[in-house]
């Protein structure tokens, strides 16, 4: 899986599948933008590329905000002059296990915001750098839920089938511009984003959140492994994929 020479901007490079795939691009060979909001995991995921000779910076970015998504892509060109992978793994889950007419919209717009809006923001301003570099790759994270089934948040499911929509419209936009669009579902993945989850259920239900997670931790996936495919989707040896791509 060689990604030398390439350049890839990760959004929720911070934790979980995000840092996973920012080493894993590194290891590669990507120089590697990471942008989150989470300044001490961000700046965490580039000291560990950093540590094994590669090439990585740290933006600090909230993909709801349309400037500072901007600020990320901009940043990137100007240090590297180009733009080859986009991968947008930001996310939030709020809400789990709270029926749809006790969900509250703030709650809901926030998640929707994050996930769907940010995915958007990300595509949009990466695509002009893209379409000057003579193409690329964009991974966009959704999930099983919203996708092949339900999820324990009104707002998650939501926004995870935005995701896949979003994708399903802009590949045949970005096509000519040889520019090649995956929507990624993890399956059950050990990341702060699902123990959160998995936690908050179990308290809503009145059980022990620190029981029920680590009794999930034994069904759970890891990262690292979702990372693997996204490292192969970024490469050149992936350049015959096509549509929406599922992981455990």
């Amino acid at each position: 899986m060689e990604l030398t020479n390439k350049v890839a901007v990760i959004t929720g490079g911070a934790t979980g599948i995000g840092a996973a795939s920012a080493i894993l691009y590194a290891r590669a060979g990507a120089k590697v933008v990471v942008g989150d909001i989470n300044v001490e995991g961000g700046e965490q995921t580039v000291a560990t590329i950093q540590s094994e000779g590669g090439v990585a910076q740290f933006v600090r970015t909230d993909v709801n905000s349309a400037s500072e998504v901007a600020n990320l892509i901009q940043t990137t060109d100007e240090a590297f002059g180009q733009l080859d992978v986009l991968l947008t793994s930001a996310g939030i889950l709020s809400g789990p296990s709270v029926r749809v007419d006790e969900f509250e919209l703030a709650v809901f717009e926030s998640v929707i915001d994050t996930n769907l809006r940010g995915t958007f923001l990300s595509v949009k301003h990466a695509v002009p750098i893209m379409q000057r570099s003579g193409g690329g790759v964009i991974l966009c994270i959704a999930s099983g839920a919203g996708v092949r089934g339900g999820s324990s948040s009104v707002a998650y499911g939501s926004s995870k089938g935005g995701v896949n929509g979003l994708v399903l419209t802009i590949t045949p936009q970005l096509a000519p511009l040889n520019i090649r669009v995956h929507t990624i579902c993890p399956g059950s993945i050990a990341t702060p984003l699902k123990l959160r989850q998995i936690a908050e259920s179990a308290e809503r239900a009145g059980h022990s959140p620190e029981e029920a997670v680590d009794n999930a931790r034994r069904s759970l996936g890891e990262p690292e492994g979702v990372a693997r495919v996204l490292t192969f989707l970024a490469s050149d040896d992936a350049s015959y994929v096509r549509g929406t791509i599922s992981t455990r």
